[in-house]
């Protein structure tokens, strides 16, 4: 028997919350010590518990939330973890403030795109199919009138069969070579609309032929009758919407960048449509989460559009994150609490984040480096700890990797203390960098 081997090995990229999976929340939304890799931080894991029941019920829609902590606190883990409770239905847009100043496009109008980029559309749409599972196909070929030597489908007679009858129909050149490009077969499941003749072939029955190694989805054969209504459903966001429409509004948007300007008035249409269909029962509005990282960013033109844009019946919940005490308002003389107008931050809910204990620290260590795949020691971890402690969370796990390539250079698989002090010594944190230029400030360049 021949040997297959496993050549590709499985990508993994470590980001710094590919971990959390959750809040952690128990049923009555109090927060375990350690859960959704999350540690510590419960009051404010249990307030963003509540905004993700009152999301789900449809409460939240056009208001906001800020979390506000200092550095190093898991603001992005909160609201990452929020996304994950949230699940995929519900439309999580991740940016930071920066992103609205670097497109080419005015602020504004690449903050009004990421929000509608933030709700969701789901679409139901009733369709009359045909299904089954495939028990007869048979071609009637011709030549090529482009190339004699070449034969085409001109027509193809197909027998399709559920649990409950069997019927057989002819079709068309166009369907035809639908099935030939698609590798269509008998013993194939498959779905037809009669209205557009598209072809989907939905896996493969244990009745087809079998091969010791195939990619192919296994599906059941279907019930009920061959022709029947079959309801679709799908999510789009208003976003995704308006460049549809932009893209039919006028030939030349064919050659436009993506990232060219929406007109209010195509919105606004797309808008209106979305209200029928809500009407007509074919759509559900699915408000998402934008969470804007970096908030002080901002300057006082953004911040004023949000405000408005928050009011709007079409808005997402929008949650800010901040590590500014009181600050600037950017674009104004104005001192505020986190660098936000005083009229919109009396509109947010406000999470606050508080420092990680020592033990906390030694917990998101120890949770970090199981993720990662890391062995250490005893030793290994209580420098670490310490490092978080006195330094910050974040540089002591930015150690972890190299610390890891040390101990690869010992050929040891366990990180020890020693590779931990290398590592420190060979990567200043913030405070070490910051001692460094004032010792050789006189031969920086300004």
């Amino acid at each position: 028997m021949e040997e297959i081997r496993e050549l590709a090995t499985k990508f993994e990229r470590y980001s710094a919350h590919s971990h959390i999976t959750g809040l952690g929340l128990d049923e009555n939304l109090k927060a375990r010590d350690i859960g959704g890799g999350l540690v510590g931080q419960k009051k404010a894991r249990e307030a963003a518990g509540i905004i993700v029941r009152l999301i789900r019920d449809g409460k939240m829609a056009g208001r906001g939330i800020l979390i506000a902590g200092p550095p190093g606190t898991g603001k992005t883990a909160i609201a990452v973890a929020i996304s994950k409770e949230l699940g995929k239905d519900i439309p999580f847009v991740q940016v930071s403030a920066s992103e609205f100043y670097s497109s080419e496009m005015k602020k504004t109008e690449a903050l009004y795109q990421t929000m509608r980029k933030a709700i969701g559309v789901r679409i139901r749409d009733t369709r009359r199919v045909l299904e089954g599972e495939v028990v007869e196909l048979d071609y009637n070929m011709v030549p090529n009138p482009y190339n004699p030597t070449q034969k085409v489908p001109e027509s193809a007679r197909i027998t399709l069969a559920t649990e409950k009858e069997k019927r057989s129909f002819s079709v068309g050149s166009r369907i035809a070579l639908q099935f030939m490009y698609s590798g269509i077969s008998e013993g194939d499941v498959i779905i037809i609309d009669k209205e557009t003749g598209r072809v989907t072939k939905v896996g493969r029955t244990g009745s087809g032929k079998k091969y010791d190694i195939d990619v192919e989805e296994v599906a059941e054969r279907p019930d009920g009758y061959v022709e029947k209504d079959k309801e679709y459903t799908y999510v789009v966001t208003l976003h995704d919407l308006d460049e549809a429409r932009a893209r039919r509004s006028t030939i030349f948007s064919l050659f436009s960048s993506e990232s060219r300007e929406i007109d209010n008035e195509i919105r606004q249409a797309v808008d209106e449509q979305v209200k029928d269909w809500i009407e007509q029962g074919m759509a559900e509005l699915i408000p998402g989460v934008l969470f804007i990282d970096e908030t002080h960013l901002m300057d006082i033109e953004l911040f004023a559009f949000m405000n408005r844009a928050m009011e709007s019946e079409m808005a997402p919940i929008i949650i800010l994150a901040s590590n500014r005490g009181f600050a600037k308002i950017r674009g104004t003389d104005d001192i505020s609490p986190h660098g936000i107008p005083l009229d919109l931050l009396d509109r947010l809910l406000i999470i606050t984040t508080e420092p990680y204990s020592r033990d906390e620290i030694r917990l998101i260590i120890e949770t970090r480096s199981a993720e990662m795949g890391l062995l250490l020691d005893q030793d290994a971890i209580e420098k670490l700890t310490e490092i978080g402690y006195s330094n910050s969370l974040r540089y002591a796990i930015q150690l972890l990797a190299p610390a890891n390539e040390l101990a690869k250079t010992r050929n040891s698989g366990k990180i020890e203390v020693e590779d931990v002090e290398r590592a420190e010594m060979l990567f200043v944190d913030v405070s070490k960098s910051s001692a460094y230029l004032k010792e050789w400030e006189e031969r920086m360049l300004t």
